[in-house]
């Protein structure tokens, strides 16, 4: 358990640095380095950002939009996000298996057992087992409880 926890230390650590304390001290470290070393020792550019403010806010209204198009482009028109999750597909262990303790675990999968077991009792005209209509109440009272919002299994950090 020690090793689970120091694991999800180490991804919520990697979201927040990666998600925001990168970003922004990136964007920042960018903004001060372009203009205190780039933009403020060339004249002509001067005239344009003739203050770091001016800079910040150009950059800003220019590199938002910019940014956001290539976003898009990312995940809409370039196949870079597609190859992302076809890795991502095949490294994931749940994609030719059931997740375990979920509601496809405890309720989709055993419901089309019991239709494939419903369906080859009616093919050969054969009645279903009153163990098989309890299985199948159980399982229907399940599937009410998710539509309903409710849990089946929850899972123990969660009681």
């Amino acid at each position: 358990m020690n090793k689970k926890i120091i694991f999800r230390f180490w991804y919520y650590f990697r979201q927040g640095w990666a998600t925001y304390f990168a970003f922004i001290f990136g964007a920042l470290n960018t903004l001060v380095v372009t203009y205190y070393l780039a933009i403020e020792k060339v004249p002509a550019l001067v005239e344009v950002f003739p203050t770091f403010s001016h800079y910040v806010v150009i950059a800003i209204l220019v590199g938002i939009p910019l940014l956001t198009s290539i976003g898009y482009l990312h995940f809409k028109k370039v196949p870079a996000y597609s190859s992302e999750v076809d890795i991502s597909i095949e490294q994931n262990p749940y994609v030719f298996k059931l997740p375990p303790n979920g509601w496809n675990q405890a309720a989709v999968f055993p419901m089309y057992r019991l239709m494939t077991i419903m369906l080859l009792k009616i093919s050969n005209n054969e009645k279903l087992s009153e163990d098989e209509i309890t299985e199948i109440k159980k399982v229907l009272e399940d599937i009410e409880n998710l539509t309903k919002g409710g849990w089946i299994n929850k899972p123990k950090k969660m009681s």
